[in-house]
């Protein structure tokens, strides 16, 4: 058996593809279909297989969004978890879960999916303004 990937359903499919290459991942191909309605966008980290399949439906489906029907959460080791924090805090994305313990940290895309970061080799020395910096809401 071989893991494929995780689809998530999204409204805003470009704030989500720009939220995922914050991140490092890559768009790899997209499909459109007019018949269907929808656009599936598979993203992946460079080297590797996995992939998170975006999944637009065009005429929209509110239902799917309110309760928990796009996911729970995806999960990503990161190089430096301050330093990925910090560029997505740059760019607008609210750190919920701050890294205060330079180990994990949890952010949303933007259609309020949980996305762990963990850093790569352990958990950083705790560090400011991070260490200190209080919880953004649910994670």
């Amino acid at each position: 058996m071989t893991y494929l990937h995780t689809m998530l359903r999204v409204t805003d499919p470009e704030a989500t593809v720009d939220f995922f290459k914050l991140l490092g991942l890559e768009e790899r191909r997209r499909k459109e279909s007019e018949a269907g309605r929808f656009t599936l966008i598979f993203l992946g980290v460079p080297g590797q297989d996995a992939e998170v399949e975006l999944t637009h439906n065009w005429d929209g489906e509110p239902d799917d969004f309110g309760g928990g029907r796009n996911f729970g959460h995806l999960a990503y080791h990161v190089d430096d978890i301050y330093e990925t924090c910090a560029t997505l805090q740059a760019n607008g994305v609210t750190i919920n879960r701050p890294p205060r313990d330079g180990r994990m940290a949890f952010v949303k895309t933007p259609d309020g999916i949980s996305i762990e970061l963990l850093n790569k080799d352990g958990a950083l020395e705790p560090a400011e303004p991070w260490a200190s910096m209080p919880n953004e809401g649910s994670w």
